[in-house]
């Protein structure tokens, strides 16, 4: 049995940050707590160590935490603590260093400090470890002084009540970190997730008091406080919000019944379409799962939970085949899902008899991510000055430190909002280094696509990518389309008039020049035809998207295309260049 002191100290650490009852966290599987050895501390210390990047993990801050494997703490309240001590750094930097505590308190870090004194002066549930902790009581013995300097750093700012000064800071870091890549501002993107909820629950609970927009301008007008929200007419169960809004404290979001997820992000699963096809679905390059959990949402509002139907989901980098399983696992779709960990879908065996009924694919590799929106705009984390800095005396060792010891932190926080190969993806702006670049992805991407066209029972593919270079797009897709696998099959474009109304509606579509460009002696007609079947979405623009492409491909029953059916007239010359070699990606790139 816990000691009551004990079971109040469990208590205050599942109520941190996202306020769950210990109910909800369980029904999360967040639950990680082992109530018996549980050490409330780590909690700052995990934070701490993912912050600083400590082991120099790849990724963004929302990816190192919930796929990391040694957290004691649930992964969803060590990832809050960080966000809101984010927010809040450049005003903790200043009321630390003017404090002076880290000259007295040798043993608190910097980062440790801001983590501690955020719970001590913002957080209503103050800091989450028992009062007589070496760590709580090395901060609470200058509280004093704390607040006191808080309270003159939210005078100095022109604030006269605390919840005033949380306004404007709060405002004020989303709209410095929000991107803006155009004209227009880039809007919060919220999918509802069918699998645990439904659009008209959330109306009335998570959003009960946000303003109902009848256009996306003028989501793309409010501040980031603003509780205005647009239901788009392009996607189901798609919301935008005001730019920058913040997530993470909104209940439903940390239950998993929200998901941020890009609007382009959301076409590939809604072009696949589960209702229209049979057999399973494979998504082969799937973290951090959100197309994946689409995909599932789409499938059960088709078939329910007793569907027979599966999910594979290939991930062949382990860390993120982690973050894919924590993912699956909050959206509740365990048991659509059956997550491939660490496993290349390249390496997939054709005849595996657990895979004989996939009848379609979602394709989403590696690109070059020169559609994603912010990549260059990352929050920073404020850092005070440690008390190696802050001697008087510098001695060369003292120098040396000061310069290992930097006072911020570029924190790429979260890759929901951009898509989901956001991680994979480097960009490139030396002209010759991106051409080479682009030749190593194509020839891997138009290798996944003839790999996924030689599925014995296939009837359908989406490929996509979060690139504007038709080298990634159209031409990947036309040299698909005329390779001896796709003619031999049956394989050919998904018509513009096949897609559903969203999709078919939208008003962006495929490079028609790109098109003529291609080496196969396409006429004008097949060229526009083909295009005409793409989709792209600019970055932005008034459609408030990403940069992105997405095509289908599906399959005649029993036929085998010749001549210019639907726009392709393959020559042997282009059979010749199908397979082109794929030498695969540096150490860097994997």
């Amino acid at each position: 049995m816990l000691s009551q002191q004990k079971w109040r100290q469990v208590q205050a650490l599942r109520k941190l940050h996202d306020g769950h009852s210990a109910t909800n966290v369980r029904q999360l599987g967040l639950e990680r707590l082992d109530d018996k050895k549980i050490d409330v501390m780590s909690l700052y210390h995990e934070a701490s160590t993912i912050l600083t990047n400590e082991n120099r993990q790849g990724g963004s801050l929302k990816s190192r935490v919930f796929g990391s494997r040694n957290l004691k703490n649930p992964p969803a309240k060590v990832y809050a603590l960080l966000v809101q001590s984010l927010k809040w750094s450049p005003i903790l930097k200043d009321v630390i260093d003017r404090s002076q505590i880290l000259s007295h308190e040798r043993k608190l870090s910097p980062a440790l400090a801001v983590l501690l004194v955020h719970d001590l002066l913002v957080s209503s549930s103050g800091i989450a470890a028992p009062r007589n902790h070496p760590l709580r009581v090395a901060i609470e013995r200058h509280k004093v002084r704390l607040s006191a300097e808080f309270t003159r750093c939210r005078i100095r700012h022109g604030f006269g009540t605390i919840e005033a000064f949380r306004k404007h800071v709060e405002s004020q870091i989303h709209g410095a970190n929000q991107p803006v890549t155009g004209s227009y501002p880039h809007p919060r993107w919220v999918r509802v997730n069918s699998l645990r909820t439904t659009l008209e629950t959330q109306l009335g609970t998570a959003f009960h008091g946000y303003r109902r927009v009848e256009t996306l301008s003028e989501i793309q007008q409010a501040s980031p406080r603003e509780k205005v929200l647009y239901v788009d007419h392009t996607v189901p169960d798609l919301l935008a919000l005001a730019p920058g809004h913040d997530m993470t404290q909104i209940e439903s979001y940390r239950k998993g019944e929200l998901i941020i997820q890009d609007k382009a992000s959301c076409f590939p699963a809604y072009l696949l379409n589960p209702a229209t096809c049979n057999g399973d679905i494979i998504d082969t390059c799937a973290a951090p799962g959100n197309k994946t959990t689409h995909l599932a949402a789409l499938l059960y509002q088709t078939a329910g939970r007793g569907n027979a139907r599966k999910i594979f989901a290939f991930e062949r980098n382990s860390q993120r085949s982690r973050v894919l399983q924590t993912m699956v696992a909050r959206a509740g779709g365990d048991k659509l899902i059956t997550v491939f960990g660490s496993k290349d879908f390249l390496s997939v065996d054709l005849d595996d008899p657990g895979l004989k009924d996939v009848g379609s694919l979602l394709l989403d590799p590696s690109c070059s991510g020169t559609g994603i929106v912010g990549r260059d705009d990352e929050p920073t984390m404020h850092l005070p000055t440690s008390c190696k800095n802050s001697n008087v005396r510098k001695t060369a060792k003292n120098r040396k430190d000061a310069l290992a010891t930097p006072n911020s932190l570029s924190v790429h926080i979260d890759d929901d909002d951009v898509g989901d190969d956001a991680e994979e993806s480097e960009l490139v702006t030396d002209d010759v280094s991106l051409k080479e670049r682009l030749r190593a992805l194509s020839a891997f991407q138009l290798q996944l696509v003839l790999r996924a066209m030689q599925f014995p029972r296939a009837s359908r593919i989406t490929y996509s990518t979060c690139s504007i270079h038709s080298e990634e797009n159209e031409l990947v897709v036309l040299r698909a389309l005329t390779s001896t696998i796709a003619v031999e099959r049956g394989w050919q474009i998904m018509r513009r008039d096949e897609q559903p109304a969203g999709l078919r509606e939208w008003h962006v579509r495929g490079d028609v020049d790109s098109c003529l460009g291609f080496d196969s002696g396409l006429s004008k007609t097949a060229a526009a035809e083909i295009a005409d079947a793409c989709i792209r979405c600019e970055k932005g623009t008034k459609d408030g998207t990403m940069g992105f492409f997405v095509a289908g491909f599906v399959r005649c029953r029993g036929s085998i295309t010749s001549g210019e059916q639907r726009g392709v007239n393959p020559t042997e010359a282009d059979r010749q260049h199908d397979c082109e070699e794929w030498t695969g990606f540096s150490d860097a790139e994997n």
